[in-house]
């Protein structure tokens, strides 16, 4: 009897302590992720729930240029895949690190969706909700799949590595990184790398281009490759409020701004059990109210002014707020672009979305349409290339007729062309519009103007 009560004493003491070790072990091992008072820094750093769903070691993360790149390139470490920076910041733009089990480096929104811009003074700024023009991920992913699979990614290595690079890992931890974390990792860049293989049997990305569904359809909704091409310029961010019912992506799959929110989130990496609702949340509600950035070198008030009226003539009835045919889907025989990325989202592709059970919401705005959609151009000038596929580098080559248009171009480089509105194209990777999915062609209109009222149209252009 007194052994019985002896064990009822124990367990109920044991239990007492799991009650009370249990959320302090949580709270260590799962901490709440970091919080910014600004909307703007929790745009560019807070945590969308992907960290402890598919987030990479962020000790084993930065040591990866040291184990895989070129000796001459190690020095710049990850910048070369187009990343942007901030002094203060040991990870770029876009790409948290919260803590699950150990420190993990993810991505949010921003990755794609910060710019930056050079000026003609060689100044350069980042534009929040602007285009990533410079970032190359098909880049990234290739080297973080090719180092992580490669005989250089072995424990010994990655934690010689972790050491020389300074403030790392004490003893305790180099054991479990040993021992669990650097194994769980190889195991899982592995999965990844398989799933992402489709992208090697089509052209390359290029810096500011991804695919549009392609690995969500895999990763997310477990579909086979089924060989379509959907490489699409990374949009711009901002005044999303005008957009909300009406077509969103390139070729208006959805009509509800939040659902959008909810596929990112999830597309990026989270799962369902590790989403971060309120932040997701937080962004939709910032993506809605924040403005287009203001052009910001001199604009001629006088051209732009008799611009304001070609405009009106030739642009505004699909691309201005009050348009009849603004945010609507233009069918593919009237705007005549690259039709592969309307291809690739297919009737079982929306199906799949509107299936999906394992989520605490149901979707229901995905639908397959047959056209690209007429945007608004606010911040026009800052969203160059030009098309869905980024094939026009300028707002002057898009006013040229498409067979006149740049066959070649170079990607990638943040200097501006104050004139031609659009990026320099001084430096970067080529971009060969006789390639698969990017496709020069259509949206002849305005091309049959003047050479005056196409400066004059720019110019009104660089205000909105």
């Amino acid at each position: 009897m007194r052994r019985s009560q002896s064990f009822v004493r124990w367990a109920a003491w044991l239990c007492a302590a799991l009650v009370v070790a249990a959320p302090l072990a949580y709270q260590w091992l799962f901490p709440v992720p970091t919080h910014y008072a600004s909307d703007v820094e929790h745009f560019k750093y807070g945590s969308i729930g992907v960290e402890a769903a598919q987030g990479v070691p962020y000790e084993v993360w930065r040591t990866l240029p040291g184990l895989c790149l070129p000796l001459s390139e190690r020095a710049g470490g990850y910048s070369k895949f187009g990343f942007q920076w901030e002094l203060g910041h040991d990870t770029p733009v876009g790409m948290p690190v919260e803590t699950a089990l150990v420190p993990r480096i993810g991505v949010n929104c921003a990755m794609c969706h910060v710019g930056r811009i050079e000026g003609p003074d060689g100044v350069s700024q980042l534009v929040v909700g602007a285009p990533n023009t410079s970032l190359n991920l098909q880049a990234y992913l290739r080297f973080l799949f090719s180092c992580v699979g490669s005989d250089r990614f072995t424990a010994d290595a990655v934690l010689a590595e972790n050491a020389r690079l300074g403030d790392g890992l004490n003893a305790v931890q180099r054991l479990f990184y040993r021992s669990l974390i650097i194994p769980q990792m190889k195991t899982a860049i592995a999965t990844q790398a398989r799933e992402m293989a489709f992208m090697d049997s089509q052209p390359d990305w290029g810096p500011g281009r991804a695919p549009g569904f392609q690995p969500a359809k895999i990763q997310v909704l477990g579909m086979p490759f089924d060989g379509t091409l959907d490489i699409v310029d990374i949009p711009s961010l901002w005044a999303m409020e005008s957009h909300d019912g009406k077509g969103l992506h390139w070729d208006g799959a959805n009509t509800s701004l939040h659902e959008v929110f909810l596929s990112s989130g999830i597309g990026n990496g989270a799962s369902a059990s590790t989403i971060d609702l309120p932040s997701l949340a937080r962004n939709e509600a910032w993506a809605r109210k924040v403005p287009p950035p203001a052009y910001p070198w001199p604009i001629d008030k006088a051209q732009a002014q008799v611009g304001k009226a070609i405009y009106a003539a030739y642009c505004a009835s699909c691309h201005d707020t009050g348009g009849n045919r603004a945010g609507q889907v233009i069918p593919l025989r009237m705007v005549g672009t690259d039709r592969n990325r309307v291809d690739a989202f297919t009737p079982e592709t929306a199906q799949g979305f509107d299936d999906l059970p394992d989520y605490s919401w149901r979707y229901t705005g995905f639908r397959k349409t047959g056209g690209y959609v007429a945007v608004p151009l606010d911040g026009i000038w800052a969203r160059a290339p030009y098309l869905h596929n980024g094939s026009v580098p300028t707002l002057a080559a898009l006013l040229t007729p498409p067979s006149s248009r740049p066959a070649h171009f170079l990607r990638g480089s943040p200097r501006y062309d104050p004139v031609d509105v659009g990026f320099a194209g001084n430096t970067g990777a080529e971009f060969d519009t006789s390639q698969p999915g990017n496709a020069a062609t259509g949206h002849d209109w305005g091309t049959d103007l003047s050479e005056p009222e196409k400066r004059q149209l720019i110019e009104y252009l660089k205000t909105l």
